[in-house]
């Protein structure tokens, strides 16, 4: 069941969204070569925790830490640890909190510093994705159409979705239903309605759109070692258009 978000619901979700938004800006502020992502996570735990909130990934499903910090060919869920960043790294950074009952959701990949074309655009098709399917969250509008419209997009600049992590709503809890793939074709699924709120996620892979788990039962990695960049927001539908919640 999607559950609809009041108009006071949805300002407390934006509330905490401007917490990981904020910290996400300091982190981006960190990054460098020679920072290790333990560092980093160190960072957004005292910050999220200063802002008056709570770290919404740590212990989430046994999840040991409080950032995902996902590396060159590391799709989504890296474990914070001693590695240290090198200057032609990218970094995915995936933050939660959640304040006053509610949760908050966004992610960012980040140059760490003189990165190659191919990434550039990885990043900036990547980021595209991510608005593209925003654009789609509209009253009205099937859950399909944000779907496609990042797919789409992504496909077209000769890059891959990755299928095996979606979107997903969120409010009270941090997933809540629907999920939202970042592929597919039009199908009769939910139209969207004013008070929906959903974290959309894109993964978008330089090669092909296949992932494995490394041995730490979190670590998602493209299969053949390329690249992959991941943005999020949380979302909100209205009827004058979608709002971002997380902007940064």
């Amino acid at each position: 069941m999607i559950i609809l978000k009041t108009k006071q619901e949805i300002e407390q979700l934006r509330r905490c969204n401007q917490v990981v938004a904020s910290v996400l800006k300091e982190l981006k502020q960190a990054i460098k070569p020679g920072i290790t992502t333990r560092e980093l996570n160190d960072i957004a735990e005292q910050s999220i925790e200063a802002h008056g909130a709570i770290p919404a990934f740590k212990g989430y499903r046994g999840f040991p830490a409080s950032l995902c910090t996902s590396i060159n060919e590391q799709i989504v869920h890296g474990i914070p640890n001693e590695r240290k960043l090198k200057g032609d790294d990218i970094i995915s950074l995936d933050l939660g909190a959640k304040l006053n009952g509610f949760y908050g959701d966004a992610a960012i990949t980040l140059p760490v510093g003189d990165i190659g074309n191919r990434a550039k655009e990885l990043l900036k098709v990547a980021e595209g994705a991510l608005y593209k399917g925003i654009e789609q969250a509209i009253v009205g509008n099937r859950l399909s159409d944000i779907s496609q419209s990042i797919q789409a997009w992504v496909e077209s600049h000769s890059f891959s979705v990755v299928r095996d992590f979606v979107g997903h709503g969120i409010g009270r809890s941090l997933h809540e239903e629907p999920q939202i793939p970042n592929f597919g074709t039009p199908v009769p699924n939910p139209r969207l309605q004013e008070g929906m709120v959903f974290a959309l996620e894109p993964m978008v892979n330089e090669g092909s759109y296949e992932v494995k788990i490394l041995p730490d039962g979190w670590t998602a990695v493209t299969a053949d070692g390329k690249l992959s960049a991941h943005f999020e927001h949380t979302i909100a539908v209205t009827s004058s258009g979608p709002i971002i919640l997380s902007e940064w």
